[in-house]
């Protein structure tokens, strides 16, 4: 008897070993099959010397002052007249909200849809008390060990200076595109967007244009940074998570601390409990939509067991799906996360505070929205506290989730034939952009927008990013300017050949 339960289940695990090799053989990969290119000539020392000049106008906007530091834009926007003669003698340069530029470069083709380039003109301020930590001057734009240093040489003027050298480029050769091309660079995307982005985008909406495809900062090329995945894999943005702050005010009766009232009454006692059923009480995680996408996409290309369990997740599901939530950033990509970031309460040791407040900040997932997720919170504090003696408010500059884009429309598949070609033996996945960009603004003119940096990062790089040491090194700036410079050239067509994929 115990000898066949045991042939049994060794038939069983022979079996489910068979089932799991056939899933995950047959799942091919789906990179596309690309042809060499020639490698586009890039003066690269030039580009760089232009990139830290850029770096060196402190172009920091500022959420409340429309104004702030507009010398500074006055003179990064002065720099690229004066560097980019071709293009400006060529495109049609607009300033939009006294800082912001749209240039168009007109198409040929009038019936075709145009498309659209973005970057941002703003920068992060240095965080005080971290200058001394900085290899090089924050604003000097030094170039020095084959890296441009300063702030923005990453975010966001590595990009805007490469889209401009590739233009200027193309402009000299005689490049005429068929479609109509803008460039949209906007100057406080670091504060929302909403006198840049926002307002360029309603202007073409009024002028009834319609884009083809948008493509604006976002996800990098990652080397090193997901285990079992050896090759640099570069992740297209074809989503953006949404953004909502709520205020939650908890009132009581002040008073004089020697005579506190019954426990768990006080607001500072209330916000307490309420935050702890919050922060204990996240909102679920799943292996779907965008995330399920990439990990499809990714899969094939890894080795070991981490493609086993990709391929298979209808078994391994929970176990990948608990390993990634032990990540920050893989967590955030499988849910609407919630963060306590503020919390307000009292201003004095011997005094019951008659109000405590606190900021419950939320990112959500396509597909989840901001009414639901109020009502969701309403409902998790009143069961903290038993009673609704509370307030809930959404604060300005809320946006709901992006809609997302076709991993298999032709202009992601541009995008990702493009990144091939460029940037060759790299993987090309979509992916799902945790923060927010200027090009959440376009939703209403453009069905295809995409996230996307063509900048390589390591581990350690992803600090640098709004942090100390930003830099990007020549070599990966000359790599920007030929992936725009292909990019305008192949995607300004009128009519593009499809790409192909590998045998699956």
């Amino acid at each position: 008897m115990i000898k066949r339960l045991l042939l049994a289940l060794l038939a069983l695990v022979l079996l489910l070993a068979a089932v799991l090799a056939v899933n995950t053989l047959r799942k091919g990969s789906r990179q596309l099959d690309v042809s060499p290119i020639p490698e586009l000539a890039v003066d690269k020392q030039a580009a760089a010397e232009r990139l830290a000049e850029a770096v060196q106008a402190r172009t920091i906007s500022s959420r409340t002052d429309p104004a702030q530091n507009a010398d500074q834009f006055a003179q990064l926007q002065a720099m690229l007249q004066a560097r980019y003669p071709k293009a400006h003698a060529v495109l049609k340069r607009e300033v939009i909200s006294d800082l912001s530029l749209l240039y168009t470069w007109q198409g040929s083709d009038p019936k075709a849809k145009p498309i659209m380039l973005m970057a941002h003109q703003d920068v992060v301020p240095v965080s005080p008390g971290t200058e001394d930590k900085w290899l090089a001057e924050p604003f000097a734009g030094t170039i020095r060990d084959g890296f441009i240093w300063g702030r923005g040489a990453w975010d966001d003027k590595g990009n805007l200076i490469a889209q401009m050298e590739a233009i200027e480029m193309l402009v000299a050769s005689g490049y005429q595109p068929e479609r109509t091309v803008y460039l949209s660079f906007g100057a406080d995307e670091e504060v929302a967007g909403e006198r840049g982005a926002a307002k360029i985008a309603a202007l073409l909406k009024q002028r009834g244009v319609r884009l083809d495809f948008v493509i604006d900062e976002g996800l990098l090329i990652t080397e090193g940074i997901m285990p079992g995945l050896a090759p640099p894999t570069a992740i297209i943005g074809v989503a953006e998570k949404g953004y909502l702050s709520v205020q939650v005010s908890f009132d009581a009766v002040p008073g004089h601390s020697s005579m506190p009232p019954p426990a768990g009454t006080s607001a500072i006692a209330m916000m307490a409990a309420a935050l702890r059923q919050v922060d204990g009480n996240p909102m679920p995680a799943s292996i779907s939509g965008v995330a399920e996408d990439m990990f499809a996409t990714i899969a094939p290309e890894m080795g070991g067991f981490s493609r086993v369990a990709l391929s298979n997740l209808w078994l391994f599901g929970p176990i990948v799906r608990q390993q990634l939530e032990a990540g920050a950033s893989t967590n955030a990509m499988l849910r609407t996360t919630t963060a306590l970031t503020v919390a307000r309460a009292g201003d004095a040791d011997n005094v019951l505070p008659g109000q405590a407040q606190a900021i419950v900040n939320y990112r959500m997932l396509p597909g989840d929205d901001s009414k639901a997720i109020m009502a969701r919170l309403q409902g998790q504090i009143a069961k903290s506290l038993g009673h609704e003696r509370f307030s809930l408010e959404a604060l300005p500059g809320a946006s709901e989730a992006s809609p997302v884009a076709s991993s298999q429309s032709e202009p992601y598949l541009l995008i990702n034939r493009t990144v091939r070609e460029v940037f060759p033996g790299t993987l090309v996945a979509p992916g799902l952009m945790l923060g927010g960009t200027d090009s959440r603004h376009f939703a209403d003119i453009s069905d295809q927008i995409f996230k996307f940096s063509p900048v390589r990062a390591r581990s350690e790089d992803l600090a640098r990013f709004h942090g100390t040491n930003e830099r990007i090194s020549l070599d990966n700036l000359a790599e920007l300017i030929r992936f725009y410079h292909r990019l305008v050239t192949m995607g300004a067509k009128a009519s593009r050949t499809p790409s192909t994929r590998s045998p699956t």
